[in-house]
């Protein structure tokens, strides 16, 4: 790897859930080893992958992870890649700095894209519960203050919303950063 690679963090939704499109994490690793990527490292079985590219932005990478995925699988998972900047970025802004040592209460939603004003109404509307919510660009952050497992209103972001997205619990997005800022 040239010293111009930089760190990535790759998203996988819709694996190991349920017993279900089981995929082994070091499956997983040797995976992104044979795409020619360095530094691998996983965080737990929720799909979350550290990796050094040398080429390819994040949606690069993603088209690239995902069309290789499937091949290799034979089920289609989307995978949200972003950099290190972008993490460090999601932590910096966290709008619940208050709650952040309660990481099981605390989520990043990373969207495939920024929702509109629209969208984002219709999910305000939603929000009746304990809960609440801010979107930053690509990032929706949700306190639960009685935990995901409970949280009526988790389940209807995806739907009401519409934009394709992946959720990860503070804890787990705070090791993802520190993963890839020491380089996997």
């Amino acid at each position: 790897m040239s010293a111009q690679a930089k760190m990535f963090v790759a998203l996988l939704s819709g694996i190991n859930v349920g017993g279900n499109r089981i995929v082994k994490m070091a499956d997983l690793r040797s995976f992104f080893e044979e795409l020619g990527f360095g530094d691998v490292a996983s965080y737990v079985q929720s799909g979350n992958v550290v990796f050094r590219s040398a080429k390819g932005d994040a949606a690069t990478l993603t088209k690239q992870l995902e069309a290789e995925f499937e091949k290799k699988w034979g089920f289609f998972s989307r995978i949200m890649v972003r950099d290190l900047g972008w993490f460090e970025r999601l932590v910096a802004e966290n709008p619940y700095p208050e709650v952040a040592g309660e990481p099981t209460k605390l989520h990043a939603y990373v969207l495939e894209r920024s929702p509109t004003a629209d969208e984002v109404a219709r999910l305000a509307e939603k929000c009746t519960g304990p809960e609440r919510f801010e979107i930053r660009d690509d990032v929706l952050y949700l306190h639960a203050p009685e935990g995901l497992g409970k949280s009526v209103f988790a389940n209807l972001i995806p739907r009401t919303l519409k934009v394709p997205c992946t959720a990860r619990n503070w804890r787990t997005v705070l090791m993802l950063l520190e993963m890839a800022g020491r380089g996997g």
